[in-house]
């Protein structure tokens, strides 16, 4: 069972829990041990907000499908708060866990005493900044989805009349402004003329906010919007305009706005996890690269009910762009600096 610790969390994601890959109900997950290959591994996950919130639904998903697979033993804490997040991972420490997963954004160097504590557990933690050499069994992750982002730019820029987007994000922390930068850069491909309107709401959680500041960009002319946060395709539905997606797919609850989402796949991410602890080889290493498009880590979601709405000039350069991101032929550029507005 999985433990519940009541908390009022920082939010990072939120979301409807997505299904699970049909194909790591069947067999292994792409990137996954099979349960064959080595013995069954305890892992735990830690969660600051609910499992079924956005960006932990993706790390949630990837660890169901592997357990689902037979190639581990998976249970989670959710609503974890940040002042209990070091408890936590004491806890499954002392209870024997291979490997610990979780987001230790708000608890950066706490997290990192405790891994320090336990040597022999494998921690594999979100986090904004990169592993120390000195502390060998403390990875980390982030969502580098810039690739997915830049795509769906192109089919934004493709589908503005107005040639003003409205982008809402929560914080302006790395993770957030290389995925707007990507965005842009990719709309601006389209239409270098293309303007953008830009702000945080503060939060990582706060719908009504982010609607609100959505309804001010429509207001200021803008014809389409960037939903980093959830608030801003409702109000995208409910003004008629469209919008495009982040981290998953929301199509199905807005079949007439959400156009395109980036879509990140953590499966590459804990495949590569579970199997450098099964081999006795896990390390102080930066896992940011499993989340690139080459890796399987990110991808653009389906059309859907926009099949045959989109520009052939938009979704041609989209296929070119595809084939070079994945043969390294083309680099969408990692941009971490506060986006601004044109």
């Amino acid at each position: 069972m999985a433990a519940k610790t009541p908390s009022l969390p920082l939010s990072r994601r939120a979301f409807l829990l997505s299904s699970l890959a049909g194909a790591a109900l069947l067999g292994t997950a792409p990137g996954m041990v099979r349960a064959q290959d080595a013995k069954k591994l305890k892992v735990a996950g830690i969660y600051t907000v609910p499992v079924e919130q956005q960006w932990v639904s993706r790390i949630h998903i990837a660890a169901v499908a592997a357990q689902e697979a037979g190639g581990i033993e998976y249970t989670y804490s959710e609503n974890t708060a940040n002042a209990d997040y070091p408890r936590v991972m004491r806890e499954y420490a002392e209870s024997g866990y291979d490997l610990i997963i979780g987001e230790v954004f708000g608890v950066e160097q706490e997290a990192r005493e405790v891994a320090a504590d336990y040597p022999e557990v494998a921690f594999l933690m979100g986090s904004s900044f990169k592993p120390e050499a000195g502390l060998a069994n403390f990875a980390t992750f982030d969502n580098y989805i810039q690739d997915a982002s830049y795509l769906s730019g192109i089919i934004a820029g493709a589908m503005s009349k107005s040639g003003n987007i409205g982008m809402v994000g929560g914080f302006p922390i790395p993770e957030v402004n290389r995925l707007m930068h990507a965005f842009m850069a990719g709309a601006r491909e389209v239409n270098p003329d293309i303007t953008f309107q830009v702000a945080f709401i503060g939060s990582w959680f706060d719908p009504p906010k982010a609607k609100e500041t959505a309804y001010a960009m429509i207001e200021n002319g803008a014809d389409l919007l960037y939903a980093e946060r959830f608030g801003v395709s409702d109000a995208a539905k409910e003004k008629g305009i469209l919008a495009i997606g982040n981290v998953i797919d929301t199509q199905a609850d807005y079949p007439e706005t959400v156009v395109a989402s980036a879509i990140w796949h953590f499966e590459p991410t804990l495949g590569h996890a579970i199997a450098q602890v099964q081999a006795g080889a896990f390390s102080a290493e930066d896992y940011g690269t499993f989340s690139f498009m080459k890796e399987g880590g990110c991808s653009l979601a389906p059309f859907g009910t926009f099949e045959g709405k989109i520009p052939q000039e938009a979704l041609d350069l989209v296929a070119s762009r595809s084939d070079e991101i994945k043969a390294g032929s083309f680099a969408v550029e990692i941009n971490d600096s506060e986006p601004k507005s044109s």
